[in-house]
């Protein structure tokens, strides 16, 4: 079997387990429909049964097969964003398994737009639940090597499709209540968003809703090194110091003349997003004390980043 895409749409078919890249990060894929499939990526990933998954769908079309009850809302959003960095959470319908959900009567639903994940899930002809592949809680992977680093052999097959061009997970809004509501900011715009939405919906902490969600944990995304999100003025008293043991992800100049190991992102949002994991991973795999982030700014092209240092960080 040639095609690698076939080869992994049947050892889902199968029960396996397979890594497929996304726009945003690579996802650790299983069919959606089968719960023992399922199962087996909270095992692997050592991912508490009650964190729900995100299910990959091809496109809007497939909506109310894997829920009910959709509002006007969901579609005109689906028909904006999809395929793309957008997941939508809505009232679960019986085709759902509550697996998938972590027990809720709810699920978040996604049409991806990378184009290896859109042909996987046209092969597939089903809907693929899929978190992120890595180990619960760490560095979210951004290409193919990451997924081997965190599993090895121990999935059916990873599909290669180079780095993810956005490079942090998808955003996640909720529409299975009286208002829509961002239980993650991520990879869409959200003045976008609000725009279409006609006004601006509140982003809310994980102890602020009912619903629970993906990757909205106060302690996520996060190295095995200790590590810490500090301001420039910090960053600035770490360089006197000049510790070979000491790691600095900045988006501004470190000097030359400092010993440990610096890595500098662009200046720009979606640039840095892009880099911001494969650099927190080549800090934590570096044998350091501790590895310091420098803060990024509070506007709001930065919020999805400033989320994901903050609980990396925690």
């Amino acid at each position: 079997m040639s095609n690698p895409v076939i080869k992994a749409a049947k050892l889902l078919k199968e029960g396996q387990l397979v890594a497929f890249p996304t726009e945003t990060v690579y996802g650790l894929g299983a069919d959606a429909s089968n719960e023992i499939a399922v199962k087996s990526i909270f095992k692997l990933k050592n991912r508490p049964s009650n964190h729900p998954l995100i299910v990959h769908i091809e496109s809007l079309e497939y909506l109310d097969y894997w829920a009910k009850d959709i509002p006007d809302l969901a579609y005109d959003l689906a028909s904006e964003f999809w395929p793309g960095p957008l997941s939508i959470i809505l009232k679960r319908s019986v085709n759902t398994p509550l697996a998938v959900t972590g027990q809720q009567d709810t699920v978040a639903l996604r049409a991806p737009s990378h184009p290896i994940a859109l042909e996987l899930l046209h092969e597939f002809k089903g809907g693929i639940a899929a978190p992120s592949a890595n180990k619960f809680g760490r560095i979210s992977p951004t290409t193919a090597e990451h997924v081997r680093d965190e599993f090895g052999e121990m999935l059916g097959m990873i599909l290669d499709g180079g780095p993810s061009l956005v490079g942090l997970e998808s955003t996640i809004i909720d529409l299975s209540g009286n208002k829509a509501q961002i239980l993650r900011p991520g990879g869409i715009d959200i003045e976008k968003l609000s725009r279409l939405l006609g006004f601006k919906p509140k982003i809310l902490n994980a102890g602020e809703t009912k619903v629970r969600a993906s990757g909205t944990l106060s302690k996520h995304y996060s190295p095995k090194t200790k590590t810490k999100l500090v301001s420039r003025q910090e960053i600035e008293a770490i360089l006197v110091k000049n510790d070979n043991t000491i790691g600095i992800m900045s988006w501004q100049e470190i000097p030359k003349s400092f010993r440990g190991l610096a890595i500098v992102l662009d200046d720009s949002p979606k640039e840095y997003a892009r880099a911001m994991y494969a650099a927190l991973r080549q800090l934590d795999s570096s044998n350091l004390s501790c590895i310091y982030i420098e803060d990024v700014s509070n506007d709001i092209e930065w919020l999805a980043i400033k989320d994901r240092l903050s609980r990396a960080a925690q």
